[in-house]
């Protein structure tokens, strides 16, 4: 009772607050109405009203109000907040002042006054805009200074970027209502830049000059304003940051300002993914709109990093209905709140299932009838497939041709693969029956569903990436560990991939592997540098480095394509598309009916053998081998058993006669 006694005060407090702002506006503005237009007069007149023109100047005042109260209305000018007073709001002002004058002028002319002074309409025009315009800026600017003067001195920062976006952070840091910082300065690298002044506060200097200005200035942040900033340039200021022994936050790139906060709100902590440099993903949101609206889409693996990413884009287009289907009934739960809660109009239907189980899958194909699927379901952990390779085949190259059959069986539009570039030249069994997955998926196109897959490599912060493990070794302590000091990998962020993923959906005929720009690979010992340092402490000094070697089937450097694929340009800078080797359908069946009753018997030589035969360039690791080796003797051993008890028995039967 308290508690809604205590909301019901804020409530009306809020309410008389917002009531009293509005009815200000609301009487003020006509009295700068009635000013401007006893102002007109005045000046027209030398300040010498004579008085026959006492009745026109009435009638006039009174057009002029009523024509300016309507026109504001209608532009919603009598309700804006004056401290963010800018100039699209003065591009309004101008509009509704001229609409105002001139359904005003035409009202006094048609009147047919004589003695009225024509010259008095273009004066009003003038000073009402004037006045009007002048009122906001005063008001913002008056609010900036108060605010201004009780900023904190204990948190006195500099803006690192003079452009654009400094600008506005340095705007939006003026007019906060709330406690902010007192900004000594700009720092940018243009030397054209240096000694001018944005919006009053000066450009003092470049990064070279960052460490002797924080020190002079006694600044202790640095906010860095520079949204397109490449990974190269990022991690040039984060050492200059350090160097000059300031901590530092960054503005979000611009894929990632879509809410409608204040831009000075948004300011976060650097992350690992901002040293990447990975520019926005321009998408064609029609073309994607048209596949996904109208329809059910379904995504398997949709608990999983990449599957509930896909979840959330597709979800944001509308479609009829969104399908996840996973086996981890706690992720799917999750997922589900999630999306409920940020997309309460989607239909959404969280369904749990193994992909190996194709009972399960056409009970879901035909109560949900996707008309579009995703398929992001598979083992994807390398060290550990290399352990398992009977499930790794079972899951991701026999539950792929699942979903992809049952999908045509159930006429779907549309299969979208997610594969890897792991599938290129496999030296682990992950990544070869990626690969199998891709040529299977490939054979089943005849016409009907349109089969593509997409390939990329690494996704920062997904389920088991280095990222959250390295960040887990930071917190403990350390050391961080890292398999190699030549290992490189190529990196994405998750909502990147996700996108890309639907944009490439949109554009194949059928029988394509898509492949995902991943710009320039990523020293892995670097990666962990960096994320030590974010976390505010020295490599090397407070948190150590150890390699351990590389693991079973990993390889120092990925690749995107194999040698007889050509890549064909696509409409989109960001995706590439592969055509190269494709299996016939006979052939797919027969290999992958090979591959089912090696599972089965627990026969790793041919189960080898036969991904040998479907993926030539497939080099098994020597952890593999190993294990095959160690089946081979198993295998002798229990053949040499069972023969056994046959010597034993003869040695008991009795001699031949005439022995």
């Amino acid at each position: 009772m308290h508690t809604m006694n205590s909301l019901s005060v804020v409530l009306a407090g809020v309410f008389r607050k917002r009531l009293a702002h509005i009815w200000t506006i609301q009487i003020l503005q006509p009295c700068l109405f009635v000013a401007s237009g006893v102002a007109a007069f005045l000046l027209r007149f030398d300040f010498a009203l004579p008085e026959r023109m006492l009745p026109a100047l009435r009638t006039a005042v009174c057009v002029w109000v009523i024509a300016k109260i309507v026109a504001f209305h209608w532009l919603r000018l009598d309700r804006g907040m004056w401290r963010y007073f800018a100039t699209p709001d003065l591009v309004r002002l101008a509009a509704a002042s001229a609409i105002a004058s001139a359904a005003a002028s035409a009202v006094l002319l048609a009147a047919s006054l004589q003695t009225f002074p024509r010259s008095v309409l273009v004066i009003d025009f003038l000073i009402s805009l004037l006045l009007t315009s002048g009122v906001r800026a005063a008001t913002r600017l008056l609010l900036e200074v108060a605010s201004h003067a009780q900023a904190s001195e204990q948190r006195r920062v500099f803006i690192y970027g003079a452009g654009a976006a400094g600008a506005l952070l340095l705007s939006e840091t003026r007019s906060s209502a709330s406690s902010h910082p007192a900004v000594c300065g700009f720092i940018d690298d243009d030397r054209n830049k240096r000694g001018m002044t944005v919006n009053g506060v000066l450009v003092r200097g470049g990064g070279e000059d960052l460490a002797r200005l924080v020190r002079a200035h006694q600044a202790r942040e640095v906010l860095i304003a520079i949204p397109s900033a490449t990974g190269e340039q990022m991690t040039g200021i984060i050492r200059r940051c350090r160097q000059a022994g300031a901590s530092f936050r960054t503005m979000p790139a611009i894929a990632e300002i879509v809410s409608r906060r204040a831009m000075a709100s948004q300011i976060r902590d650097v992350a690992v993914e901002d040293l990447l440099g990975r520019g926005p993903v321009e998408l064609d949101r029609r073309r994607i709109g048209e596949k996904l609206r109208g329809g059910a889409a379904l995504v398997t693996g949709a608990a999983g990093s990449i599957g509930s990413e896909l979840c959330r884009q597709i979800a944001g287009f509308r479609p009829a209905a969104l399908v996840a289907f996973d086996s981890s009934e706690t992720g799917l739960f999750h997922l589900e709140r999630e999306i409920r809660e940020r997309f309460p109009g989607v239909v959404f239907h969280a369904e749990i299932g193994n992909i190996q189980n194709r009972q399960r899958l056409r009970e879901l194909f035909a109560r949900r009838a996707p008309r579009v699927v995703y398929h992001a379901a598979a083992y994807k952990h390398v060290p550990m497939m290399e352990s398992h390779a009977f499930e790794a085949v079972e899951n991701n190259a026999v539950g792929a041709y699942n979903v992809a059959s049952i999908a045509a069986e159930f006429a779907a539009e549309d299969f979208v693969m997610i594969s890897s570039d792991k599938a290129v030249r496999p030296t682990n069994i992950m990544g070869a029956t990626k690969r199998v997955s891709e040529l299977i998926v490939r054979s089943l196109q005849n016409g009907g569903a349109r089969y593509v897959a997409v390939r990329f490599g690494n996704v920062l912060g997904s389920n088991g990436s280095v990222v959250p493990i390295f960040k887990e070794q930071i917190a403990a302590g350390g050391p961080v560990t890292v398999t190699h000091p030549e290992m490189q990998r190529y990196f994405m962020t998750i909502p990147e991939a996700a996108q890309l993923v639907l944009q490439a959906s949109t554009m194949g005929r059928g029988g394509e592997i898509f492949v995902l720009n991943m710009g320039q690979p990523v020293r892995i010992v670097e990666l962990a540098r960096q994320l030590i340092l974010l976390s505010g402490l020295q490599p090397e000094e407070d948190i150590h480095i150890e390699f351990t070697g590389i693991r079973p089937g990993e390889k120092l450097y990925e690749e995107l394509n194999l040698v007889d694929e050509q890549i064909v340009p696509t409409g989109h800078g960001k995706i590439n598309v592969f055509v190269g080797a494709c299996l016939p359908f006979d052939q797919a069946m027969r290999h992958l009916g090979s591959l089912r009753k090696a599972c089965e018997r627990r026969d790793l030589r041919a189960l080898l053998g036969e991904i040998k035969a479907m993926v030539p360039d497939y080099a098994p690791s020597r952890e593999l081998l190993a294990q095959l080796a160690d089946s081979d003797l198993a295998n002798l051993g229990a053949a040499v058993e069972s023969v056994q008890p046959l010597f034993s028995l003869s040695a008991k039967l009795p001699a031949p006669a005439g022995a």
